[in-house]
């Protein structure tokens, strides 16, 4: 009896033991199973995306120097152009000339106010870009013949209505003219800037907003065009009978040429300064007089 209890006992210690050594044995490996698996398709995936990324950036990349490079070309090349031919670009004010002053030279007033945001924008302009030494001198021409002619439309405009610049009291004294960090009146540019370059036929290229001044041209003045604008300029007012007279011997004369005598006889009598540009050839000893000075406002 004690042999075959003995024999039990033996064979169920064994198999109690074998039945926890696979408990154990498979519970590990069920866990084991799936690490692996996230492992492998994590890597898998990470594999996947380093060799993707290049196929989608590669094609961009190489497209946009194709589609980049035309555009930045042009602007370029258009602004190293500009900066060689012209120090200061006036378009916004021959854009008011064209639109407000006719071929000869009547202003419309009245249009100019409704668009002096506009001219206010191209006086700003003026103010923040002063002439600068290095400058040439066509550059600095027509820059003050510009500044000149458009602060006596803003003059005239801030005045408006009136029928003549002189109802302005002291208008060519009026510190009214903002450059830079400094203030100036017309008769500064006119008379300490502009006829100090010694250059006559300046008087013909600035107006002062009156029917016997010299036409406001309805373009602006820009290095390129200064010279020969101003060469137009001389000729149309000496041979314009609305100014001048001009005989062999006689002529009846603009107050110009009386009150700014000077800067005409600097190479020469004013008549060969007149022979110059006069379709009329004036004897050196013709009988001189002046024509009385029309005030009123160059309008229509």
């Amino acid at each position: 009896m004690k042999n075959i209890l003995f024999t039990l006992s033996i064979c169920l210690f064994f198999s109690c033991s074998g039945s926890k050594t696979i408990a154990q044995n498979t519970t590990p490996t069920k866990i084991q199973e799936p690490e692996e698996k996230v492992v492998q398709d994590d890597s898998i995936l990470e594999d996947e995306k380093k060799v993707n990324l290049p196929k989608i950036i590669t094609p961009i990349e190489e497209k946009a120097p194709e589609t980049e490079k035309p555009l930045q070309k042009t602007p370029v090349v258009t602004i190293e152009s500009k900066k060689s031919n012209e120090a200061f670009d006036h378009k916004i004010w021959n854009y008011l000339l064209q639109k407000h002053v006719s071929a000869k030279g009547i202003v419309d007033y009245k249009g100019f106010k409704q668009d002096k945001s506009k001219l206010r924008t191209y006086l700003n302009i003026l103010s923040e870009n002063m002439p600068k030494e290095n400058w040439n001198k066509s550059d600095k021409l027509a820059y003050w013949i510009n500044a000149y002619n458009a602060f006596t439309v803003k003059l005239i405009i801030d005045n408006y209505p009136l029928k003549s610049i002189k109802d302005i009291e002291n208008p060519w004294e009026l510190r009214f003219i903002k450059l830079g960090a400094k203030w100036y009146t017309l008769n500064d540019i006119e008379h300490r800037i502009l006829r100090k370059m010694k250059d006559p036929r300046i008087h013909f290229g600035i107006n002062c907003a009156s029917l016997s001044c010299p036409r406001l041209s309805n373009k602006s003045f820009t290095a390129q065009n200064v010279d020969q604008e101003l060469e137009k300029l001389t000729t149309s007012f000496i041979n314009d009978t609305k100014h001048n007279t001009i005989s062999a011997n006689t002529i009846k004369l603009s107050k110009i040429f009386l009150w700014f005598g000077k800067d005409f006889k600097t190479k020469g009598t004013l008549i060969q300064f007149l022979n110059v540009y006069s379709k009329t050839k004036i004897n050196e000893k013709a009988k001189k007089s002046y024509r009385v000075y029309d005030w009123n406002l160059n309008e229509s």
